[in-house]
């Protein structure tokens, strides 16, 4: 079918995604992973520099290799720096052009104008992918969704053209694609599902030409094992035994598909549960086993129900928890591409069981309109709880039990909001729930925060010291207590600290201004170290490009205890310009 054929459904169904997901583009940052990938990640937030693009190649970060998704990141950084507003529409449109294509590839294969347009409403208004359009960090769902689809539609042109160009395009938008996110090793197993329906080619031969493809799933894959590895995932997944990690898999399966056809109590951490009923478990697996089975009997008359049940099983193994599983159990933007496949089931299905209905197209027309209604209203709702941090982790607490990385992640929101004694309420509470030793030591730090920014600095400090229990070399942690040492006047036991701190984190502007300020003001006049102060303190405001006050005061002060006048002067003279602050210097000392 060609494009004019249906061209006003492409622009309803464009303007109807833009107008429901409009607002999050008023919408923060959280907390959640974008400081990992964006607000608080030096690399991105230079922009497409050579170096930055190099180090988008050559490093592996947040456990995956996906130098694409940072290069995305970068570019919006470059256009629009940290304001969260042209980050969050960049998403937006993709989410738009991934319904688009997914319309257009649809429509191409088949021939169904309306079951094609039904699928990509779905796709665009189910609540469970408000996660992957509302979430900055999540810019990896959306972005390797948009190349699946644009290696589908230039397969699709391969089937149709033949020929070595279009296959090779197909080859390069895959390779594309498993560097936005390697969630994509499966689509050549989908395109194996697409030769046996709609396009009935499946032969040896058609298996034959998807070995290139399952060779780059297999590459990725290697990939991506030793960048977890590297990271401690694969560590982490020692912790739950096999039995568990396949026991939540299938109960998992189910949940999918019943948040699918119920979407409530949505949240952004399902934590994990070691208490899964057995029977709960094994009515699962029963459950999955039957439609399988009855799928498989019924598929020489009804094609499209092996796709579409298979496209959702098969996409689904990468994240359902066999691999990896942390302290979570699911995840809603999981289901961003294997949720096409019950759609597809849900569209071609219901066609068919109402082909002998008198007025079948008013009717369908009719129930389809309704279910979008409920949708739409249920994914603007969804969408209110990402507006910022505090607002998503207390609706995620709202709909979940014991879960207490999000106790710990609302309690730094309401830290950095000032509202510290809820924020020490919730770090208390992540702890009485055991968190894994993979964080257990953050949230003891950053209670020592919310308790130091109350002047609490003798809990502070012993919040702090059970950190180091946990993790001995943590930097952040070393540099927090050296500052709530250095409040309560223990400015040794600081200073040790701090260098301890220096260790691992040497570019810390914090801590090498806190080391130098008190190296050139310690109290005994003997045991002041100018020289060092100054060395410290130069670092600093390099760091900083000499443009922070606080900095350059320290700085001043380190020159002035060093008896070097001119450079003292200097200094000062330069903070004035800057922000006219004014202070008349004792050259006495």
């Amino acid at each position: 079918m060609k494009f004019a054929e249906g061209k006003w459904v492409y622009v309803v169904i464009a303007l109807v995604t833009f107008a429901v997901y409009w607002p999050v583009h008023k919408y923060d940052f959280v907390i959640f992973d974008d400081g990992l990938y964006v607000t608080q990640n030096p690399h991105v937030q230079a922009g497409l520099t050579a170096a930055s693009i190099r180090w988008a190649f050559t490093h592996q970060y947040a456990s995956f290799w996906h130098p694409l998704t940072m290069l995305s990141h970068m570019l919006d950084c470059e256009l629009f720096g940290l304001n969260p507003e042209g980050h969050h529409l960049t998403n937006l449109v993709l989410h738009t052009a991934n319904t688009l294509l997914l319309f257009w590839v649809l429509k191409s294969m088949t021939g169904a104008l309306w079951r094609s347009a039904f699928v990509a409403a779905l796709f665009a208004l189910h609540p469970l992918h408000v996660e992957s359009v509302a979430w900055v960090a999540e810019r990896k769902d959306v972005l390797s969704s948009l190349f699946w689809l644009l290696t589908t539609a230039a397969y699709l042109r391969y089937v149709r053209n033949g020929g070595a160009k279009w296959y090779s395009v197909t080859l390069l938008l895959f390779a594309l694609g498993l560097m936005a996110k390697p969630m994509l090793i499966t689509l050549p197993f989908v395109l194996l599902l697409l030769d046996y329906w709609p396009l009935n080619r499946l032969t040896r031969y058609t298996i034959y030409e998807k070995l290139p493809f399952f060779g780059l799933s297999a590459a990725s894959s290697i990939i991506t094992f030793f960048a977890q590895r590297s990271a401690g995932a694969v560590a982490s997944v020692a912790l739950l035994p096999l039995s568990v990690r396949i026991t939540n898999a299938f109960v998992s399966y189910l949940r999918y598909i019943e948040k699918t056809i119920w979407p409530a109590d949505l949240a952004v951490f399902y934590p994990y549960s070691g208490k899964l009923s057995f029977w709960f478990a094994l009515t699962s697996v029963l459950v999955l086993s039957v439609v399988t089975n009855l799928v498989i009997r019924l598929a020489p008359k009804h094609r499209y129900l092996p796709v579409g049940w298979f496209w959702y099983l098969g996409t689904l193994v990468p994240v359902i928890g066999l691999v990896k599983v942390g302290s979570f159990a699911m995840a809603d933007r999981y289901t961003y591409l294997p949720l096409i496949g019950i759609f597809i089931i849900v569209a071609w299905g219901v066609s068919e069981l109402s082909d002998r209905l008198k007025y079948q197209k008013l009717i369908l027309g009719f129930a389809a309109g309704i279910v979008l209604a409920a949708l739409l209203v249920c994914t603007r709702i969804q969408m209110g709880y990402w507006h910022n941090s505090i607002t998503l982790f207390e609706h995620t607490l709202a709909v979940t039990a014991d879960n207490n990385v999000t106790h710990s992640n609302l309690g730094i929101a309401l830290l950095q909001n000032g509202r510290l004694d809820e924020a020490i309420d919730h770090f208390q509470q992540a702890l009485r729930l055991k968190l894994g030793p993979d964080s257990v030591d953050v949230v003891y730090c950053y209670l020592g925060l919310a308790l130091a920014r109350q002047n609490k600095f003798g809990e502070a400090i012993d919040q702090y010291q059970q950190a180091l229990k946990i993790k001995p070399d943590s930097a952040t942690v070393h540099n927090n207590l050296g500052v709530a040492l250095q409040a309560i006047g223990k400015l040794d036991e600081a200073m040790v600290h701090y260098r301890l701190a220096l260790k691992d984190m040497p570019d810390s502007v914090e801590t090498n201004n806190n080391l130098a300020w008190i190296l050139a003001t310690y109290p005994d006049q003997k045991l002041r170290d100018a020289g060092q102060a100054i060395v410290f303190a130069e670092r600093a405001a390099e760091l900083t490009k000499y443009k922070d006050p606080a900095v350059l005061k320290t700085l001043m002060t380190a020159y002035t205890a060093a008896g070097k006048k001119e450079h003292a002067e200097q200094i000062r003279i330069k903070i004035e310009e800057m922000s006219g602050w004014r202070q008349t210097l004792d050259f006495k000392n």
